[in-house]
């Protein structure tokens, strides 16, 4: 097992030792959580880069149409359609 040296702003480390958490697991989870993300959105893109290359760029409708159903999905999300709508 490899060991690696993290410095915490002194705000932070206070909080963590009041919540008694364990700093080692909660870095280990948030690394495991980051790259699993990122291998994800790499998974996504190779995926939209062939889709796109096998049937072409999505037209405004296309893109209006999957935006308004996202929405639909989460707050969030329709939230992030709102501001990119105007």
């Amino acid at each position: 097992m490899s060991r690696l040296q993290v410095y915490l702003p002194d705000e932070l480390y206070r909080q963590l030792k009041e919540l008694g958490l364990s700093p080692s697991e909660l870095l280990q989870r948030a690394l495991h959580d980051e790259i699993r993300r990122r291998e994800l959105a790499a998974a996504a893109d190779e995926y939209l880069t062939e889709l796109v290359a096998e049937v072409g760029e999505p037209s405004a409708a296309d893109r209006e149409y999957a935006e308004h159903f996202v929405a639909q999905l989460t707050p969030t999300a329709r939230r992030h359609a709102e501001r990119r709508a105007g």
